[in-house]
């Protein structure tokens, strides 16, 4: 019978998405050239372009030993500041990439960058849905060739699969405040707990949630069966979430209420972290907000960062002035959940006293083209003029953002570099057992690691209370770094000095990296 039901919803869906598209041949069209695009910009050449260095291998490692060895994992990634740890939500979806690809990274890299195009649908869809086609084309259209989003949307990281989560926690919300369809709670629930395992500025999004949660309650608290349905929804959404959470709990039992402690430290101890004033935020709101802009909107032009923050904020404020005037309200519904999102975030990101990076932006990558968008369609609808200065703009941020594409750069091929070393590695060994180390400013062992790993070689990580067991008779050392700054015999790091007084014996060069084999001294 279920069976049946999921058919026939299919079915339906199939029929409808043929009906519009019969209907509406040009939008069809148009939105069919915007995900080729998009699709183009984030999947072309994927192998080449994709970062693939500490971080995303230790993943690959993480993953591929839930796969091969059946080791559960409780716990993500942890945070680059204030030693807190993630959920493991990431590493489960990431799975059936890696094991689909036959265990190369390039899987999961994959997985992110048709989430991204997905993503760009769902910009298209629901700009449509709220304030007209003409928000839709502009929103998408902007949204799919942005540069920030377009390296976010091609390399497997956690906070990669933010902006999905978060846009489809947003629609969620809105179904239920609007729509009253209270089974997106279900989804809400389920979303949100990927949101906030990506990454715990995810926490941002939660006071939106929570308002527009308690205007719906406030909504329909005057029908008994609304309110008893509302009521059981929420709870099991919360049921949901708490168990897709509950490996952390786990984790903490185990191990003394580690994660707590840090998540407790981190905003209990403010002075480099963050503020619990809101009004400290309000010198910094300009800034960010053109800072958002820039990075997202503008193509990473600073100057046209500054002209879009200026257009936006007073076409805002004039849709406020004429709205006022107006004896028909002419502000959308959808622009308080969109003002809502928005302000949330920069207030929290006004509180935060470390610096702001691109992909903290994850869990409101969307609103801004949304919200561009629909403020495009309002003039263009109201002025017959507004439509030819739109143009302008969006032709120029088109072109903004094309300039600044990141193909138009020559590919990093990290992942070819990570895997040709491996295999010199492998080769100059001897299938004898081994130690590695990396010199470098910003990685470490672990995209390496993975292919030696798995390829079944006998790396071994120095344990510092296992000296005699774990030290080997060679040494690998990889230096990133240019190499008049390399001295793999007298580096401080970890694995170098642990493993002892050493000589060099051997070096190679490849794809400009050097590498080193060292071997005690007698």
């Amino acid at each position: 019978m279920e069976k049946n039901k999921i058919a026939s919803s299919i079915k339906y869906l199939v029929l409808s998405i043929k009906s519009w598209i019969k209907q509406n041949p040009w939008d069809a069209l148009i939105l069919f050239l915007i995900l080729v695009v998009g699709a183009f910009f984030r999947l072309y050449k994927i192998d080449q372009y994709m970062t693939f260095l500490g971080d995303e291998g230790r993943d690959a490692i993480i993953v591929r030993r839930l796969l091969v060895l059946r080791d559960p994992i409780l716990i993500g990634p942890g945070t680059s500041i204030g030693n807190m740890y993630l959920g493991p939500l990431y590493y489960y979806m990431m799975a059936p990439a890696l094991f689909l690809a036959g265990y190369s990274p390039v899987g999961p890299a994959v997985q992110i960058a048709i989430l991204g195009v997905i993503t760009i649908f769902m910009v298209w869809y629901f700009a449509h849905k709220w304030f007209g086609k003409w928000a839709a084309v502009i929103a998408a259209a902007l949204y799919a060739i942005s540069p920030t989003i377009i390296i976010y949307s091609r390399s497997s990281w956690n906070p990669n699969i933010m902006p999905f989560f978060s846009l489809l926690c947003i629609y969620s919300i809105w179904k239920v405040w609007q729509e009253n369809k209270f089974n997106w709670l279900i989804v809400l629930g389920i979303s949100y707990a990927f949101v906030l395992q990506s990454h715990y500025l995810g926490l941002l999004l939660a006071p939106t949630i929570f308002l527009f949660w308690l205007l719906t309650y406030f909504k329909i608290r005057n029908s008994k069966f609304e309110i008893r349905n509302y009521t059981k929804k929420s709870l099991l959404s919360l049921g949901i979430f708490l168990c897709l959470m509950s490996p952390l709990v786990i984790f903490d039992i185990r191990h003394g209420g580690r994660n707590f402690s840090a998540i407790y430290k981190f905003f209990s101890e403010r002075q480099t972290t963050v503020s619990i004033r809101p009004w400290t935020a309000i010198p910094k709101a300009w800034p960010i907000i053109t800072k958002i802009n820039t990075r997202l909107v503008s193509g990473q032009n600073v100057l046209a960062g500054k002209i879009i923050t200026g257009l936006v904020v007073g076409a805002f404020i004039f849709m406020l002035y004429l709205n006022k005037k107006s004896k028909k309200p002419l502000l959308h519904i959808p622009y308080y959940l969109l003002l809502a999102w928005l302000g949330f975030a920069i207030i929290g990101l006004g509180l935060y006293k470390q610096e702001i990076y691109d992909h903290y932006y994850g869990f409101f990558f969307a609103a801004p083209f949304l919200l561009f968008g629909g403020l495009a369609q309002f003039y263009i609808q109201k002025y017959k003029k507004a439509g030819f200065i739109v143009s302008i703009v969006v032709l120029l941020l088109i072109i903004l953002n094309l300039k600044e594409n990141p193909l138009r750069r020559s590919p990093n091929r990290l992942l070819e570099r990570s895997q040709k070393i491996a295999a010199k590695i492998e080769e100059e060994s001897g299938g004898k057992p081994f130690n590695l180390a990396v010199l470098a400013e910003r990685n470490y062992e672990d995209g390496y690691q993975y292919f030696l790993e798995k390829d079944n070689y006998p790396v071994i990580d120095i344990d510092a209370q296992k000296l005699d067991k774990t030290i080997t008779n060679q040494l690998f050392v990889v230096c990133e770094m240019a190499k008049e700054k390399c001295d793999p015999t007298h580096s401080p790091k970890a694995e170098v000095a642990n493993f002892g007084w050493s000589k060099i014996e051997s070096e190679w060069e490849i794809m400009g990296i050097t590498i080193y084999k060292l071997v005690h001294t007698k």
